[in-house]
């Protein structure tokens, strides 16, 4: 690979503002420079259903070699604050002058694929099919993933289902292969207005209903694969008012979807002992975020991933992670994903820096493993 370029081209996309709902002027770049490397490339327009303004991308490079092929992964819009970037070079680090954060996160995933696939072409490697997908909207629920319209794909370029997402914080040699499910939960207390000077006994305080119904709660860290946290209590009334509304809200993740939907029940029943105790009455909704990424061959595709850092003598670990990405929901959709990094760290932060030797680390192994999967 050349180095200075990938280097180089990380910077120029760092100078692109691609806040969420706001990634189309770098989706164009990033499809004119596809187009550029001989991609084909087909847009997905979920977008339009949730307010942003860039398509998902999809683009192949066909291959000249039969067999199931790979999909390079990864997201194009950042965390804010995040315009006018000044990155800074310190050594073996890339960090902001702390105004911003970096967007690293994931601009490093997107230059190591772009570095990957311009060596494998002026190496005029041979490989079967290759495909990259880049998504918009990932840091805010993963929307591009989740609308994403897969019937509407045209069958020469619907990706292969080993999928390497580039989007794992860390440094090089880290492989995620699971992850969480989560669901988001919110619980709305009714209570009774009174004056709380003169007749406070004719009220129900909705506040102390969810405190009560809180305090039987298991909250925080529920078993090694299972977490839950209240996020927000909200009630709003004057201090002469007993309250009669009162909206909990939180999330409990785990990698056993049964295991959450238990929860939800034993918290139900917290909330019913509670409207028995004091009065009141309650609603209960919750709704499923993303779901559970597993791996669907028995770890064979992460462990071949490994085989290749440890080849080039970069320690790997195979890992499960608390976090959720695109990989979750792309293997409802089928794919077998595993997560890898390249020296993004402290991300969503405005501490934010990036490892330079991870970003070259990962794309040599992006471009090893294309090279030994195409044998």
């Amino acid at each position: 690979m050349n180095k200075e370029r990938l280097l180089n081209n990380f910077m120029e996309m760092l100078k692109i503002h691609s806040p969420s709902r706001k990634e189309g002027k770098y989706a164009e770049y990033l499809i004119n420079l596809l187009k550029e490397m001989g991609a084909s490339i087909y847009l997905d327009e979920g977008y339009l259903q949730y307010g942003g303004d860039s398509p998902s991308i999809i683009a192949k490079f066909p291959g000249d070699i039969e067999g199931e092929g790979v999909t390079l992964a990864a997201h194009m819009d950042v965390i804010e604050p995040n315009l006018n970037v000044q990155p800074v070079v310190e050594g073996n680090i890339i960090k902001t002058d702390g105004s911003t954060t970096l967007g690293g996160d994931d601009k490093g995933g997107v230059a190591s694929i772009i570095e990957a696939l311009r060596t494998i072409k002026e190496e005029k490697i041979s490989h079967k099919d290759i495909y990259v997908v880049l998504t918009p909207c990932e840091e805010v629920g993963m929307l591009g993933a989740k609308y994403f319209n897969w019937d509407k794909v045209p069958e020469g370029m619907r990706p292969s289902k080993n999928m390497i997402v580039v989007d794992n914080a860390g440094a090089a040699g880290l492989i995620a292969h699971s992850a969480p499910s989560k669901y988001d939960i919110e619980v709305v207390f009714q209570g009774k207005k009174a004056h709380a000077g003169i007749e406070p006994e004719k009220g129900i305080n909705a506040i102390a209903v969810a405190s009560n119904a809180l305090s039987r709660m298991n909250i925080g860290r529920i078993d090694d694969l299972t977490t839950s946290n209240i996020s927000s209590i909200s009630s709003q009334f004057p201090s002469n008012v007993v309250p009669d509304i009162c909206k909990v809200a939180g999330e409990i993740r785990s990698h056993s979807e049964e295991k959450i939907l238990d929860i939800i029940e034993y918290y139900k029943k917290a909330c019913d002992e509670a409207v028995e105790k004091l009065g009141g009455t309650y609603k209960f909704d919750y709704q499923r975020d993303y779901p559970v990424l597993k791996p669907k061959d028995d770890l064979k595709f992460a462990k071949e991933f490994a085989k290749i850092y440890e080849e080039l003598n970069i320690p790997s670990e195979l890992k499960v992670i608390g976090g959720g990405s695109d990989s979750n929901i792309f293997a409802e959709q089928g794919f077998n994903s595993i997560i890898i990094g390249v020296g993004m760290n402290n991300v969503h932060t405005v501490e934010e820096y990036l490892v330079i030797d991870d970003l070259f680390k990962t794309t040599e192994a992006i471009i090893r493993y294309i090279k030994r999967n195409e044998k």
